[in-house]
């Protein structure tokens, strides 16, 4: 039990009249009067703190004695005590609080720790009267009822989500082939028709037409001129490449499934230049690079590049010819595995998925046995970072609290995603100050709320958490807990026993008794409510 000051003063020394005897200040203590702020005690982060004054009329406390009082809490099971606080008359030579016998009022602060029971409980004042000898009992004197938990009735596991996966349901992808072109011509060579690349792109149609899981979204042909010569003579090759192009389109698709396509001229292809030459071998590659990141003009560009006489010849050998040309292009969708295909394919064959795959089975998976499952098949196989945070956050939705923490011993801790869930285990261990600084840094305003509702801060939890999508129920606690009552329903959207239950409490706060009794009636489908409910002071003066 923690020791505070007490300012009390005789919160039992009660009655008035003229320089009283010890006998006479024990026969009229029941005549004092004694308040208590709050009239209900409070739970407020596991503690109880309330403030007692008392007024000591004046003759009443005789001037030569000490007395000695004690706050005490009677609760089902047992009752705690503070330490006795000693107070002294006018003329005794001590080193306590003098209480004058021309009458005072004493006000102090009582504070216990509180232990389950007390939730149905009364503050009392204990004291006794010392005068030489004699020890002369004072009469107990009630001060207040309590005590109020209500703010036990937060969530606090903490919000935990998992990181997600990058599985993709419709993969987009091309199928392409090429036409390229002498130098300053547009004409279509049969050759080219025959060659392996427009090969390649009429089986790639053919495999499209024959899987059940794709399909052809669009077509297009781009065709380009390679960046020398004058830019208005390459626009106008580009044009006439696209045309020829088109033409050719008929042949190359006859007999396969492709639509007519999208047709344009994309003049000099400095684009294509600049990735040809990044994975090319050519002494100077960097120089050239250079080149085109200084100057925009092709003009420019081309004439730099000429200038470097032997860099340009090897130029002209292995990068320009492979941009003549027009690209014939089919945009194409394939629909990846289904969430039921990914669970059948993991019971015949983890090993047929990858990463992602597996990430998104365990994702869509029912329960947390199979999440488990798959999420260690993730991290033996691929040594899987996403997949050791999302099973460290199943161990903690399961309660396994040491096997989370040891999953996260050695990851990154700079990862907010890690923060957040130390933080979540700091907050279930009751150390609500790293918790909060892990909140803090994070921005994770839902589980900040929480802390924010166990430390007593019920203003700021409001505030904290009226912009958090999915918290209704910590939102509507905190809401209660800051006398906003008609905010606190409106914020309940969930039809659980357990929003039920603060239901009933706005309406017991409301004086509505039908309300009370209707909306306790939804909670008790919780067996640990309707057991809350019985010693609840929320409720006390209802039928429930």
């Amino acid at each position: 039990m923690k020791k505070v000051f007490l300012l009390l003063s005789v919160a039992v020394l009660m009655g008035a009249a003229a320089c009283s005897s010890p006998e006479k200040m024990a026969a009229d203590a029941e005549n004092v009067t004694v308040s208590c702020e709050p009239a209900v005690l409070e739970v407020v982060d596991g503690k109880i703190a309330a403030t007692v004054t008392v007024n000591v009329p004046k003759d009443y406390f005789n001037p030569k004695v000490i007395t000695e009082v004690t706050p005490v809490i009677v609760y089902e099971g047992g009752e705690a005590a503070m330490e006795p606080i000693k107070y002294q008359g006018d003329k005794v030579k001590d080193n306590y609080r003098v209480v004058s016998s021309e009458g005072q009022t004493v006000t102090g602060e009582v504070l216990f720790d509180y232990v389950p029971g007390m939730e149905k409980c009364y503050l009392e004042l204990r004291g006794n009267v010392l005068a030489k000898k004699k020890v002369i009992p004072l009469h107990s004197k009630k001060v207040a009822d309590g005590a109020n938990t209500t703010y036990m009735l937060v969530k606090q596991d903490g919000v935990i989500g998992f990181k997600a996966d990058d599985y993709q349901s419709v993969i987009t992808r091309t199928a392409e082939g090429q036409i390229k072109y002498e130098l300053n011509s547009s004409e279509v060579r049969s050759s080219e028709l025959k060659g392996a690349s427009v090969k390649e792109f009429q089986d790639a149609l053919d495999q499209i037409a024959q899987d059940e899981r794709a399909k052809i979204t669009g077509t297009e042909i781009v065709a380009y001129a390679s960046p020398d010569g004058a830019e208005a003579l390459n626009d106008k090759l580009s044009g006439n490449r696209s045309s020829s192009a088109a033409k050719a389109w008929k042949k190359v698709t006859k007999g396969h499934e492709a639509a007519d396509p999208a047709v344009r001229s994309a003049g000099e292809d400095w684009e294509g230049f600049q990735q040809l030459v990044s994975e090319s071998n050519i002494e100077d590659k960097d120089l050239i690079l250079r080149v085109l990141s200084m100057y925009s003009d092709p003009a420019v560009r081309e004439n730099e590049i000429k200038n470097m006489s032997q860099v340009y010849t090897a130029l002209k050998g292995e990068v320009l010819p492979e941009l003549r040309r027009a690209r014939l292009i089919a945009n194409v969708e394939y629909q990846n595995y289904s969430n039921e295909e990914l669970a059948e394919i993991f019971a015949q064959d983890p090993d047929a998925l990858d990463e992602e795959a597996l990430l998104r089975a365990a994702a869509v998976a029912k329960d947390n046995a199979e999440k488990e499952k798959i999420y260690k098949k993730a991290v033996d196989k691929f040594d899987s970072s996403r997949a050791r945070f999302n099973l460290a956050v199943v161990y903690l939705k399961e309660g396994k609290v040491a096997e989370a923490v040891a999953l996260l011993a050695n990851m990154d801790s700079n990862d907010e995603d890690i923060q957040k869930a130390k933080g979540v285990i700091a907050l279930r261990a009751g150390d609500l100050e790293t918790a909060e600084s892990a909140f803090r840094k994070t921005g994770d305003n839902a589980n900040l709320g929480v802390v924010y509702i166990l430390t007593g801060r019920y203003s700021e939890a409001v505030s904290t958490l009226k912009d958090v999508k999915g918290c209704c129920h910590n939102l509507a606690l905190a809401y209660i807990l800051n006398d906003q009552l008609d905010a606190a329903a409106a914020a309940i959207h969930c039809e659980c026993p357990k929003c039920a239950y603060l239901k009933a409490v706005i309406a017991a706060r409301q004086g509505d008794a039908k309300a009370v009794k209707d909306n306790l009636a939804k909670a008790y489908e919780d067996e640990s409510l309707k057991e809350r409910a019985a010693s609840d002071i929320e409720f006390a003066g209802y039928e429930i």
